[in-house]
């Protein structure tokens, strides 16, 4: 009978997200703050096999006028407030270090916000494995950059423009602001941490930026596979009943969904171009629109006027969240308008339909480039001020879902899918088995 072992998981993803990380011998304790707690609970179900094995522990972070208790996650966080979310995290280490103390888990896994978790779970001798649902390429690009300062990074699809590198460097700035240099639990060199990495992806997608991570940093990386849930049922949802119905009426791949996830907001500008593109595309589209926490505005009234009228039966606005993975497998859909959030890209790839990538910002453009490089997506590109145009968005979009180009990129992208498919349950178990090791030499050294 093998050992009962207690996962600790700072970051949910990972064993939330899979069905078959749960067996008799293994235990869970999900660890995190209750704004994220609420979300996952609605968005995630627990299936009941497995709720005797996964407990919730709460992350208090101190409520604050500059970040009050809501705003302790970065689901709908105001991208002005990331740094002052990374310090309010970093106050929390003496918090888990009683949490440590008493559930004394077998194995932690954390994510970045925590850089500095596995200095702490060291001083309790728990190993801990860093666990990151970005892409693969964005770690690449950037820890190239440090490690080889001056050497342009050997891989010429990815890039920054100019207008991405300079939103780059604020956010490096900002990043380095929020290191305590003198704080041991900064340091993240020990004989867990910087070992082992997971990753949310699939060799078939992003291999060779796996093996070159793994090279500069001395690191082994373990794909863990898109760990891209089944979608929930929403049949009771009459909105929801509703969309899919009318979707049903449109010819296969005659559709565009267009959603931004819950991290990004449209500026009134980047709303109205894209409404234009709309029009002057002539597809058919179901658009997901979400505006910041606390901010009641209708979503006709940030459209540019009589835009719901002119597209007519052409269109669906979403006001908030959308069924996402039940549109994107619809056979009438026919592109992916994505901001190119990792999961995002992810849940398009499973499904099979051609991304066309407008990234806004952190890891997206890599992920775009990525995207562009294996053939799943296009890319718009924006103009020289840095800024989307209507027409450019117009033109991509036609030529996915009404070109050639759109049956060259969905056998392309169908492809990649059938291979992340077959690789998925070798790739996460190896993972697992991975993992079960580290344990077992930690718990059993002289073995």
């Amino acid at each position: 009978m093998m050992q009962e072992l207690e996962i600790m998981e700072t970051n949910p993803k990972f064993t939330s997200s899979s069905s078959h990380f749960t067996p008799d011998h293994v235990f869970l304790y999900l660890y995190f703050t209750p704004s994220i707690f609420l979300s996952f609970v609605s968005l995630q179900k627990i299936t009941p096999n497995y709720s005797a094995s996964i407990q919730l522990v709460e992350l208090h972070l101190p409520d604050t006028p500059e970040l009050p208790s809501h705003h302790h996650t970065t689901n709908g966080l105001p991208p002005h407030l990331n740094s002052t979310l990374q310090r309010t995290l970093n106050r929390a280490k003496p918090d888990l270090s009683n949490v440590l103390e008493t559930i004394k888990p077998d194995l932690v896994i954390y994510d970045v916000f925590q850089s500095w978790t596995a200095a702490l779970t060291a001083t309790h001798n728990i190993p801990a494995v860093i666990f990151t649902i970005a892409s693969v390429t964005n770690i690449a690009y950037f820890c190239h950059s440090f490690v080889k300062p001056g050497l342009e990074f050997p891989f010429p699809a990815i890039y920054l423009s100019d207008f991405e590198e300079a939103k780059a460097q604020i956010a490096a700035e900002d990043a380095r602001a929020n290191v305590n240099e003198n704080d041991p639990a900064s340091e993240r060199p020990n004989r867990f941490c910087d070992s082992i990495m997971l990753v949310r992806s699939s060799r078939e997608i992003d291999g060779k930026y796996m093996d070159y991570l793994s090279d500069i940093r001395n690191l082994k990386i373990m794909p863990v596979g898109t760990l891209f849930p089944e979608p929930a049922d929403d049949d009771q949802d009459d909105k929801n009943t509703e969309l899919i119905q009318w979707l049903g009426t449109k010819s296969k791949h005659s559709t565009v969904f267009i959603a931004f996830g819950s991290e990004y907001f449209l500026t009134k500008e980047e709303m109205e171009e894209m409404a234009f593109a709309l029009e002057l595309s002539g597809v058919n589209f179901i658009w997901a629109v979400r505006f910041p926490q606390g901010q009641r505005i209708k979503p006709e009234k940030a459209l540019p006027e009589e835009f719901l009228e002119r597209t007519g039966d052409r269109g669906r606005i979403v006001e908030g969240w959308a069924p996402q993975a039940k549109i994107l497998g619809h056979p009438s859909i026919g592109g992916f308008i994505s901001h190119s959030g990792w999961s995002s890209i992810l849940e398009s790839m499973v499904l099979g339909v051609p991304i066309i990538n407008m990234p806004m910002h952190s890891d997206q453009p890599f992920n775009a480039r990525l995207v562009v490089e294996i053939g799943a997506g296009v890319e718009v590109v924006r103009d020289t001020n840095g800024k989307f145009d209507r027409k450019v968005i117009a033109e991509v979009i036609k030529n996915v879902v009404v070109e050639k180009m759109g049956g060259n990129l969905r056998g392309k992208i169908r492809e990649v899918s059938e291979k992340i498919k077959l690789k998925e349950n070798q790739e996460f178990d190896e993972a697992v088995d991975m993992l079960t090791e580290l344990v077992m030499k930690n718990n059993h050294p002289s073995n």
